[in-house]
């Protein structure tokens, strides 16, 4: 077996081999769950790939990424059809192509039924308040009960009594009335939701710069701003901020705690909204707040930067935490000369 070459030169890449340099930048963890959703040649196919990598270095690592957001960003457009879904499965799954498209076309497939668990059950509520109460409780005893209770909890107390109750009383529905009931869903409500605006491109990146360990993300949003720095700040606002720490739950908050510095924790919220700095001061004991509200006063004016380099330290230590199933994170910096008293 020949010796592996060292990577130096991104434009002698092939696909396969940034989609493995892509897998192996983005660290095990991630990988694992990558790979999770390839078949096995996929997995195969990389994995000799990887194994031929050699050495590759950080400039065409960051190429690579800044290319990919960069490309992401820029909001190239792209059709689906059905026509071109079954060409495109055609050709990629052969025979294993029809399971899929009956399964897509229904109603040979997945019944509405089945389509409806995947659908956000808030937009299923909205729509379900605009119904008859009986149309309510028919379309809720055909899908799973998990699902059910998650919609009626988005609805008012009143209403959903009313649905409840008409679910108790259900018999067998007539097959007329749930076959009408069906094409409803599927035509109006079914059709509506496929139309629903997706997250842009800039999310969809931030997302996957949420993902990264710390150091990466860094490393990977200064080649970024180098390339295109008009889409890394797009891409910035859209990812995890301070102010999203709001939406750890109480136990979470006790724990980035414990583990804060507690002078870079007094210099995060002296430039955090309110609601932040009461989130951390509710997770304290009374002298353990009174002691943070002295330290921030000692402080006195502070530059805007300082204070954006310490919330980001903050974030940083609440996704190595997130990243060892410590805390949950659910959601997503300013840099200037200003002051603030």
């Amino acid at each position: 077996m020949s010796a592996p070459r060292s990577v130096d030169d991104y434009r002698t890449l092939t696909g396969s081999e940034k989609a493995a340099i892509l897998l192996l930048a983005v660290g095990e963890e991630s990988a694992t769950k990558i790979f999770a959703m390839m078949d096995d040649e996929e997995i195969k196919e990389l994995s000799l790939v990887m194994a031929g990598l050699g050495a590759v270095s950080a400039q065409v690592i960051e190429q690579l990424i800044a290319d990919f957001a960069a490309q992401m960003g820029q909001g190239s457009g792209v059709a689906g059809t059905m026509e071109g879904t079954e060409r495109f499965l055609g050709k990629a799954l052969g025979k294993r192509a029809g399971g899929i498209l009956d399964d897509i076309r229904g109603p040979r497939g997945r019944t509405i039924w089945d389509k409806l668990g995947y659908v956000p059950e808030q937009m299923l509520a909205a729509y379900l308040r605009n119904e008859y109460p009986q149309t309510a409780a028919v379309v809720l005893s055909k899908v799973t009960p998990s699902y059910a209770a998650k919609v009626l909890s988005q609805l008012n107390d009143n209403f959903a009594m009313e649905v409840v109750t008409r679910m108790l009383r259900l018999d067998t529905v007539p097959k007329d009335v749930l076959d009408e009931i069906e094409a409803i869903l599927r035509n109006e409500f079914m059709s509506n939701v496929a139309k629903a605006p997706r997250k842009n491109s800039h999310e969809a990146v931030a997302e996957i710069f949420n993902e990264l360990e710390s150091a990466t993300e860094r490393r990977f949003m200064g080649a970024l701003e180098e390339r295109a720095p008009d889409i890394a700040d797009k891409v910035r606002d859209s990812m995890f901020k301070f102010e999203d720490l709001v939406r750890l739950a109480p136990a979470g908050v006790q724990t980035l705690l414990r583990a804060i510095d507690k002078r870079r924790l007094a210099l995060a919220l002296k430039g955090a909204p309110e609601e932040v700095r009461e989130i951390f001061l509710a997770n304290m004991s009374e002298r353990a707040a009174t002691l943070l509200h002295d330290d921030m006063a000692a402080l006195g004016p502070v530059r805007v930067k300082e204070v954006g380099e310490a919330q980001r330290a903050i974030i940083d230590l609440a996704k190595d935490l997130a990243s060892r199933n410590e805390i949950v994170l659910s959601g997503r910096g300013d840099d200037g000369d200003d002051m603030i008293f």
